[in-house]
């Protein structure tokens, strides 16, 4: 299983992934049930998640929703520590994960709003160098690991700001890699896919974050909340939903 789907990672386009995967993992779903971990987005329990990466981690996927690790902490800050389910808003979902989309879509006090450049599944084809919405006219925006693949992520983050109402705010997750360079390093003229993925971590990023990037989100004339709710949870809690070890919520304000 961990070849199959670090192969299909590699070798098939994202657009085809969002439109077929999650057909095909709810029949693996089936193989799975039982009651070691839990998904707190989709509520389902199963004796292990699926792995998942180009390189695999183990018991990283949720097989019914698609929740990975990072997903399942952010449905579980923003259920512990924010009002994002109660209160009236407008959201902007750039690259929005499947795992959200249709529990999102049904918050009645959401006007929810997708947005791609290229994914089947989005309501507003976009591209976040421009994006097609009013100055002050979105709540909350989520942009998780997009920034790392655009060519100006200071153009993407002065359009997340431009769009944000005051006092909006935006989940800005990028990926990591161990240990973390003291400096976001970017460097235009690797090309090459193989040499991007050497430099980078994925061959189809353009820069890997370092210690800075919340300095960097600052520079973009941001208050940057790092929120750590993993610190909070419990051992148990940890095990049971299956979370990320180190992961810290990047929270920005406008």
């Amino acid at each position: 299983m961990k070849f199959l789907i670090s192969f299909f990672l590699r070798k098939i386009p994202r657009k085809y992934l969002q439109l077929f995967s999650h057909v095909a993992l709810r029949i693996v779903a089936v193989f799975y049930r039982g009651n070691k971990v839990e998904c707190p987005v989709c509520e389902s329990r199963f004796r292990k998640f699926l792995p998942y990466g180009r390189k695999s981690r183990s018991n990283a996927l949720c097989p019914k929703c698609l929740a990975l690790e990072r997903h399942r902490l952010i449905w579980l800050y923003l259920k512990r520590k924010t009002d994002f389910f109660t209160k009236k808003a407008r959201m902007l979902h750039v690259a929005p994960e499947m795992c959200f989309m249709s529990r999102f879509d049904a918050l009645e006090n959401l006007e929810y709003i997708t947005g791609d450049i290229e994914s089947p599944l989005a309501k507003v084809k976009m591209d976040i160098h421009t994006i097609p919405f009013e100055d002050n006219s979105i709540d909350i925006i989520f942009c998780n690991h997009v920034l790392e693949h655009v060519d100006d992520d200071k153009k993407a983050l002065s359009e997340i700001r431009r769009v944000l109402k005051p006092n909006g705010w935006a989940i800005l997750q990028v990926p990591f890699f161990y240990p973390l360079p003291k400096t976001t390093y970017e460097d235009r003229t690797i090309i090459d896919p193989k040499e991007r993925e050497k430099a980078f971590g994925q061959d189809d990023h353009v820069r890997m974050y370092g210690e800075d990037y919340g300095t960097r989100l600052a520079s973009s004339g941001f208050r940057v909340v790092e929120e750590r709710l993993i610190e909070e949870l419990s051992p148990e809690e940890k095990t049971r939903y299956a979370l990320p070890d180190k992961e810290v919520i990047y929270k920005v304000v406008k």
